[in-house]
C-alpha cells in the first residue's frame, strides 16, 4: 500500500478519472480477498444484504449472485463510487435486485433490524468513528444476522503494506487494528460469538459477529 497522499485519498474517497481507475483496480485486486472472506459466511437465496463502502460494486455483484431471491443494498459516501457501482450492477438494479445509495456508515439510511447480512470489504479502517459507526451497523442488522469485515491489511500482518502503514500511522487516516482489537470492536458494538480469521503472510483478515 503506497503512502502517497494522492493514492491514500483516492482509496478513501475515489473521485474523478483517477478515482474511477482506482475503483477498477480495486474491483480486480480485491476479488480473491472477497471470495475468501465470504467463504466464512452462509448466504441464503432470500437474504436482504448490505455492503457498506461498496466502492466499485464488485462485492455487491457477488452478493447478488448468491441471494438470487433477495435484495442487495450498497452504500458509499463517494458519488463516483456510487456511479461506478450502479454501472457495474445495472442489470440487477433494473430487476430491482440491487440498490446503490450515496450515504455514510455514520448515518445509514435504513430502518432498524433490516439486514440478514452486512459486509464491509476494505473499508472499515477508513471509518472516522469506528466504534460509533459499528454501532450504526449493529442498528440496521436483524437479530440473528451476521456482520463480516474483510480486509487485506491489519496490525501485526507480515506484509510490507501492513508494516509501512504501522510505521507511518501518525501520518495516515487509516486505523489499523490487530486481530484482538477487531474482536473487541465487534463485541463492544453488541455483536456476539465473534470469530477472527487471518492469513498473516497475505495480510488478510476477516472478523465475523452475530447480532443476538
Amino acid at each position: 500500500m503506497s503512502t502517497s497522499p494522492t493514492r491514500v485519498s483516492q482509496c478513501k474517497k475515489p473521485r474523478g478519472w483517477l478515482g474511477r481507475f482506482t475503483l477498477w483496480r480495486m474491483n480486480k485486486s480485491h476479488s480473491k480477498l472477497t471470495d475468501w472472506g465470504l467463504s466464512h459466511v452462509s448466504i441464503a437465496p432470500h437474504y436482504t444484504l448490505l455492503d457498506v463502502g461498496c466502492g466499485g460494486g464488485r462485492t455487491v455483484s457477488k452478493l447478488a449472485a448468491l441471494a438470487m431471491q433477495g435484495k442487495v443494498f450498497g452504500i458509499d459516501y463517494s458519488a463516483d463510487s456510487v456511479a461506478v457501482s450502479q454501472k457495474i450492477n445495472a442489470q440487477a438494479i433494473a430487476a430491482s435486485r440491487v440498490e446503490i445509495r450515496q450515504a455514510s456508515v455514520s448515518q445509514l439510511p435504513f430502518p432498524d433490524n433490516t439486514f440478514d447480512l452486512v459486509t464491509a470489504v476494505e473499508t472499515h479502517f477508513w471509518w472516522s468513528n469506528l466504534r460509533g459507526d459499528m454501532r450504526e451497523v449493529f442498528r440496521v442488522a436483524k437479530p440473528g444476522s451476521t456482520l463480516i469485515l474483510i480486509a487485506e491489511i491489519y496490525k501485526g500482518a507480515n506484509t510490507m503494506a501492513a508494516k509501512l502503514a504501522e510505521k507511518y500511522a501518525d501520518r495516515s487516516p487509516i486505523t489499523l487494528l490487530s486481530p484482538d482489537e477487531h474482536r473487541d470492536l465487534l463485541s463492544a458494538a453488541g455483536f456476539s460469538g465473534v470469530q477472527i480469521d487471518s492469513l498473516p503472510d497475505k495480510g488478510w483478515i476477516c472478523a465475523i459477529g452475530e447480532k443476538p
